[in-house]
């Protein structure tokens, strides 16, 4: 047995070790947690994979018992047919850029809300923060038709490729600025402005160069809800557009099993292409998107 030596004289040491039965269990408990993340994950994957398949495979080859798991080789006919009967690269474009001038107008309105709610002091600041996260209650189905007649007061209804009643609407809405107003407030202190303001920085200037660069996570969290959000949106857009060359791709989707209901590769096939761009966006921000939900358990720890 080993000694240490102590001020107060030479004292054993006691050497613990790990006794095989505890580590067996560990090993033991660790495997069955890996195998049934790896299932879930299997479970999760299974219809992504499916749909991929089916896009490659006619109708006649994928309602079969047992259904396929490997991709046909009516890829090609699936991809002309869905070129034939709709804009579909137009369409993609359409919802590309609807979606990603959108969110990037929810990040700048939001954030800056959200600080100016986090770091200002102003007569009803409270009053006027419980009134907008009020608003949160009421069914967005609730506003279509006022929206509908203000968009129609407004000239944004009229002439073709006027996609400002997609875009303009809820830029500066209650969720974002409630959930960077949380984040900034407990990310950026008092002090650091304080200091930023000792040295001649305006205040667009400490939100632009000081407040941005830190909630960087929280920006990527809400983009990624943002984008998938305004992606996936379908009945405001059914209600605005009028021309097929103008639609989105949910609603352009949707006119296809009136095209080819008995072909549901051809369905799967623009699905499958179209939630490329949202897990596309997902990879490129999920380290952050990460970090930004945990933030706030890891302050509050």
């Amino acid at each position: 047995m080993a000694s240490v030596t102590t001020p107060e004289g030479v004292v054993p040491r006691v050497e613990t070790h790990h006794t095989g039965a505890i580590t067996m269990r560990d090993r033991i408990n660790s495997a069955i947690m890996y195998i049934l993340l790896t299932l879930l994950a299997l479970l999760s994957i299974y219809p992504f994979w499916w749909m991929i398949v089916a896009s490659t495979r006619r109708s006649a080859t994928i309602l079969t018992a047992p259904p396929p798991m490997l991709p046909g080789s009516a890829l090609g006919l699936n991809y002309e047919q869905l070129l034939a009967q709709l804009p579909y690269w137009r369409n993609t474009i359409n919802s590309v850029g609807v979606a990603g001038i959108h969110t990037i107008l929810v990040l700048f309105f939001c954030s800056l809300g959200g600080y100016a709610f986090a770091k200002f002091r102003f007569p009803g600041r409270d009053r006027l923060f419980g009134l907008m996260l009020a608003t949160m209650m009421i069914p967005g189905v609730l506003g279509i038709i006022p929206s509908f007649m203000l968009m129609r007061w407004l000239g944004w209804l009229e002439g073709a490729d006027n996609y400002l009643p997609l875009i303009i609407p809820g830029v500066a809405n209650a969720f974002g600025i409630f959930w960077m107003r949380q984040y900034i407030a407990s990310a950026i202190p008092d002090d650091l402005m304080d200091a930023a303001r000792i040295d001649g920085a305006h205040e667009f200037g400490i939100y632009w160069k000081i407040v941005l660069p830190v909630v960087t996570p929280a920006l990527a969290a809400l983009a990624i809800f943002t984008f998938m959000g305004k992606w996936n949106d379908f009945f405001w857009p059914l209600i605005v557009l009028k021309d097929e060359i103008d639609y989105t791709l949910p609603v352009a989707l949707a006119s296809l099993p009136n095209l080819y209901s008995n072909e549901i590769g051809v369905q799967l096939l623009g699905a499958t292409i179209a939630i490329a761009p949202v897990m596309i966006v997902f990879l490129l921000s999920a380290r952050r998107f990460m970090a930004g939900l945990t933030a706030g358990a890891v302050k509050g720890s």
